[in-house]
Order: C-alpha cells, then sequence, then structure tokens
C-alpha cells in the first residue's frame, strides 16, 4: 500500500513538474516575442542582459538567502578558465535565440532549435573526431528533412532570423559538449550554473548592449505611450527566465531521461500552439508538416539514444581512440539554462 502511495506521488510530482517547465517555458517566449513584436521594443541585446541580470540575483537569493540549493564552491582559478568560457558561449547562445525571436514566428524558431541534436553530432563527428553509431545518424534525417520543409514553406521567412536561430543551435551545441570538458569535477545543477555564469553574461554583454542599443533605448523611453506597463513586461520576462532555469533543475530531478526527451519535443508543440493562437501569424499545411516531421524525429532521436546507452557494452565495434570513449552528450544536460 505504502509502495502504491510513493508511486503515485512520483508520478503526480513528475507531471508537476513538466507542466511548471511547460508553463515557464512558454511564458518567456510569449513574453519576449511580445516585448519584440507588441512593445516595439526592438533591441534583443538588452532584453538579453536584463535576463542575466535577473537571473544573477534569482540564483544569489536562492543559493546564499533562502538556502533551497548548497552552492558548489569553485576554485578562483577555474572560475576564469572554465566558467568564463563557458559563460560566452552561453551569452552568444540566448542573445541569437532573442534576434531570432525579433525577426521571424516562435514556430518557425522553435523548428529550428530542434535542429540541435543534429548540430551536436556533427560538431562532435567533425572537430573531436567522435565516433557515432549508424543508427543516431539515421535518426537525424527526419529532423533535417523536417527543418528543410518548414522552412522552405516558411510563410514569414527572414534570412536573419533564420541565420540567428540556425547558429544558436551551434552555440548550444558548442556550449553543451564544452560543459563535459569544462565543468568536468563540478556537479552542477541549473541553479548553480546561471549562479556562476550570469554574472559573467551581463559582463560580457553590457558593453555591447550599451554601445549597439544605448541610444534607441532612450529614444523608445521617450516615445513609449505605455512605459510603467511595458517596463512590468521587459523586467518580468527576466523574471520568468530566471524561473525556467529554476524549473528546469525541478524537472530534470523529478523524471527519467525518456520522459524528459518526450515532454521536451511536446513542449515545442505547446510553444507552437500557444504563440500561434496569440500572435495569430500564418502556418501552411506543408509547414505544420515539416515542424511535427522534425519534432517526431527529435523523439527517435532520443529513443534511439536511450536504447544505445543501455546497451553498455555491447558496442557495435571497438572504438579507434580516445575520443570515441567520450559518451554521448547528456541529453538532460542539453536543456539546461
Amino acid at each position: 500500500m505504502e509502495e502504491n502511495r510513493l508511486c503515485q506521488w512520483s508520478a503526480v510530482r513528475s507531471i508537476l513538474s513538466i507542466l511548471q517547465w511547460w508553463m515557464f517555458n512558454v511564458t518567456v517566449i510569449i513574453m519576449n516575442k511580445w516585448i519584440f513584436q507588441k512593445l516595439d521594443f526592438k533591441f534583443p541585446l538588452t532584453v538579453s542582459c536584463i535576463h542575466f541580470i535577473c537571473s544573477a540575483i534569482g540564483a544569489y537569493l536562492v543559493i546564499n538567502v533562502m538556502k533551497l540549493k548548497p552552492l558548489i564552491v569553485v576554485d578562483p582559478q577555474d572560475r576564469w578558465r572554465r566558467i568564463f568560457p563557458m559563460s560566452f558561449v552561453f551569452c552568444i547562445n540566448i542573445v541569437l535565440g532573442n534576434v531570432s525571436l525579433r525577426y521571424i514566428p516562435v514556430s518557425f524558431m522553435q523548428t529550428i532549435k530542434s535542429f540541435t541534436p543534429a548540430t551536436t553530432v556533427i560538431l562532435q563527428w567533425l572537430v573531436w573526431r567522435k565516433y557515432f553509431d549508424w543508427r543516431i545518424w539515421v535518426s537525424l534525417i527526419p529532423i533535417v528533412g523536417g527543418i528543410l520543409l518548414a522552412s522552405i514553406t516558411e510563410l514569414s521567412f527572414n534570412m536573419l532570423g533564420f541565420c540567428a536561430a540556425l547558429f544558436g543551435c551551434l552555440a548550444t551545441s558548442t556550449k553543451t559538449i564544452l560543459a563535459e570538458s569544462l565543468l568536468h569535477g563540478y556537479k552542477f545543477d541549473s541553479i548553480n550554473t546561471v549562479y556562476y555564469m550570469a554574472p559573467f553574461a551581463t559582463m560580457i554583454l553590457s558593453g555591447p548592449a550599451l554601445v549597439l542599443e544605448g541610444y534607441g533605448v532612450l529614444e523608445w523611453f521617450q516615445t513609449c505611450p505605455s512605459l510603467f506597463s511595458s517596463l512590468v513586461i521587459i523586467f518580468g520576462s527576466g523574471v520568468m527566465a530566471f524561473c525556467l532555469n529554476f524549473s528546469i533543475f525541478y524537472v530534470i530531478h523529478s523524471t527519467t531521461a525518456v520522459t524528459f526527451n518526450v515532454a521536451g519535443n511536446l513542449k515545442v508543440a505547446v510553444a507552437v500552439t500557444s504563440s500561434w493562437l496569440i500572435f495569430q501569424n500564418p502556418i501552411s499545411a506543408m509547414n505544420a508538416l515539416g515542424c511535427t516531421i522534425t519534432l517526431v524525429g527529435c523523439t527517435f532521436y532520443g529513443y534511439v539514444r536511450q536504447m544505445l546507452a543501455q546497451q553498455g557494452p555491447g558496442t557495435p565495434r571497438t572504438p579507434r581512440n580516445r575520443m570515441e570513449l567520450v559518451p554521448l552528450v547528456n541529453e538532460k544536460l542539453d536543456n539546461k539554462v
């Protein structure tokens, strides 16, 4: 009887963790798009900087004030040798995501972001000479095909937004791959990751944001018809961005890898549907088909990775070098921050 109650509570906790993760993720995406499109605050560097500042403050409060998470102590030298390079890539990743949101619909941006598994595998194969089972390569075919179909049939296509989203995938993959080596020895969770990276990211981005967007932001302040409510939305998106990182920590510890993979792909579907209902951006039938194929491909890719990971020693052939001994990038690490 007690075991049944524990199982039921575990299932309820997993569902709640996934729902709150979806809620924060969709809210951040919709708020950012609203800021760029409805508030006419077309300054992605400034928005990203606000997110970093809010996340740094939030992580400090959670760890040092509320004591909800223990601080993982990092050697001062490692902060510059390891954390700073990660923060630089992290910064580029967030900025490119916001730039893409400014120019293309949420549905198209989310579809392109689903290309991240493919860029991760290709980067590891090209740069690190990592060997992958043939089934991994086959599982990437529907992802690539779906994105090509969605891109060709996108009615609101913008080259700058498309390139920003695509290079954002590369930045996400680079961040994930580097984390395996640069953060080796430190068992970071999403909150401690933000605690160390967000201040560095703020330092990196504040200068470019001030130089490139400072004058435009001042003009916006002078012409904005409803300044207070607009600022509440802009800074509210920063608070939601931190809450998203906190929700990721919760969902990672409440679900299995398979559940996390499926929930992550369904999250994209929820974000696409929600954005379409709010912004009414035109979506053709072929474009929707491309998005669906991509999401199904991502789910299949996650299944193949999980299946190969469970096989353990029964690999198809002996690795040829040390790099082939490096495991596939952890799917839960892919979604941190």
